[in-house]
């Protein structure tokens, strides 16, 4: 029989990651979180996990740098990030964009990887 479990998560209660990452509803192959009104300021230091990524901007501006490429993310726009690539962003105005990691980014140590 189909695991027919509803979850449902509210995100008021949502615990954090290390980074400021709010973790949202979690599956056995895919799990979302949301970075919440991230400032300006430097770039986040490059880093490359082993799930891949894939994102969506709710609100501000911010620089993808992937792989000596560079895509400008504003309201509307979704992003990949291919497991295991070398990778960092750059707030230039407060930002906020929920992202889905598969495998999920939170298990078995994933993020801190």
């Amino acid at each position: 029989m189909a695991d027919t479990t509803i979850i449902k998560v509210d995100s008021k209660h949502s615990p954090k990651g290390a980074d400021g990452e709010k973790y949202l509803a979690s599956g056995k192959q895919v799990a979302m979180r949301m970075w919440e009104n991230e400032q300006p300021g430097e770039p986040k230091a490059s880093a490359s996990r082993p799930y891949e990524t894939v994102g969506y901007v709710l609100s501000g501006r911010a620089e993808f740098h992937l792989a000596g490429q560079m895509v400008l993310l504003e309201p509307g726009n979704s992003w990949v990030v291919p497991k295991d690539a070398e990778h960092t962003y750059k707030i230039l105005e407060a930002f906020t964009a929920v992202e889905a990691t598969s495998p999920p980014a939170q298990v078995h140590g994933r993020e801190e990887k």
